[in-house]
């Protein structure tokens, strides 16, 4: 039997439409407009892509989207300014420093530094530990996405005592979507590299989240059968042609034929991402106008 695929392109897109349709409400309602400024610092190609792409989504939400560019050379000081005039602007609801950055600035002050209120991407530690303690929080918009999708799947409360197991444990993925399955009552280990028998302890999952950074990481013999896999990883590879795929952390390709669904990449995980950056700038617009926010 194969696995049902499970398309977040189509959910972000019906996700896209809700936010559109939340931010005509609160113009309309309240006067108020949701505020998005992405800083970007220097030229890295990846970065200037993902960039783009947000302002270019902002805009079709109807959102005030601004980009502020600022050359290679910026110093910690420069960045850490701009940062300080967007927490004190009222019309900047969320502020997104992409990262990463140059070997200059130190990245953990600049999260600081950002207004916990206004930090979209979910990273201020005050933001962490609201999740951690159960507290309406601004959460990493990747395993936000990630505990939409697999909302949708298994329904309210159907995952509540469920197995499952997160391979990674960074701050921007792994440990708050252990934090997220843990508020569903999951059992949640939070495996990594150097797991010992990390098939052994993937297999034991009923949900499999897989964010590690390695492509096709995990086999065939890391999938329990009728498992949930959610694949976060993006990893392009070399083809014998000469020409280049993106691929996952999972080898989509034989997990498909024992798990019960699975995202592909990519159109699974990815598209997800963004639009979760526009929901969390939504929620930061209802907090900073005192405006009940969408449910």
């Amino acid at each position: 039997m194969t696995a049902d695929i499970i398309d977040g392109k189509a959910f972000a897109e019906g996700l896209r439409g809700m936010v559109a349709q939340q931010t005509a409400q609160l113009k309309e309602g309240h006067g108020l407009i949701p505020g998005l400024t992405v800083v970007i610092v220097g030229e890295d190609p990846a970065s200037q892509i993902y960039v783009r792409n947000k302002g270019k989504v902002a805009a079709e939400m109807g959102f005030l989207s601004d980009t502020i560019r600022m050359p290679e050379d910026t110093t910690e000081a420069q960045l850490l300014a701009v940062v300080e005039g967007l927490n004190a602007d009222p019309a900047v609801h969320g502020i997104l420093v992409q990262l990463p950055l140059p070997p200059q600035i130190d990245e953990g002050l600049v999260i600081l530094t950002i207004d916990p209120n206004k930090d979209v991407d979910g990273l201020h530690p005050i933001n962490a530990g609201r999740l951690a303690s159960g507290q309406s929080a601004l959460v990493p918009c990747t395993p936000l996405g990630c505990s939409m999708l697999l909302a949708d799947r298994f329904g309210q409360g159907g995952m509540s005592g469920l197995r499952a197991v997160m391979v990674g444990r960074s701050n921007l993925v792994g440990k708050p979507m252990a934090q997220l399955l843990l508020a569903e009552h999951c059992t949640v280990t939070i495996a990594h590299s150097r797991t010992r028998d990390l098939p052994g302890v993937c297999r034991e999952a009923d949900i499999l989240v897989a964010a590690v950074g390695r492509a096709e990481m995990l086999g065939a013999d890391c999938i329990k059968p009728g498992a949930v896999v959610i694949d976060v990883g993006m990893n392009r590879i070399d083809l014998d042609n000469g020409k280049t795929k993106l691929t996952g952390d999972v080898d989509f390709e034989a997990a498909k034929e024992i798990a019960g669904a699975i995202t592909p990449v990519p159109g699974g995980v990815g598209p997800m991402t963004i639009a979760c950056l526009m929901v969390n700038t939504v929620t930061a617009a209802c907090w900073a106008g005192g405006v009940e926010g969408p449910a």
